[in-house]
């Protein structure tokens, strides 16, 4: 079930999208949880789903 944000409003658009990429719920909650600080959650539970395969599937070039 998805996590309800600090305004009372649930991200389930979120929440789906990261279980359909094979999030677990627990890392689906937190990262919809957090979703208004995608910046500073970069380094975080978001990491383990959009991972370097994830980006190399999209085409997206490597920088290094």
């Amino acid at each position: 079930m998805p996590l309800k944000t600090s305004s009372g409003r649930i991200n389930k658009t979120i929440y789906r999208e990261l279980k359909a990429l094979g999030a677990s719920e627990d890392v689906a909650n937190q990262v919809a949880g957090n979703c208004h600080r995608w910046w500073r959650d970069s380094g975080g539970a978001i990491k383990r789903v959009l991972t370097i395969a994830y980006f190399d599937r999209l085409g997206v070039p490597r920088l290094s």
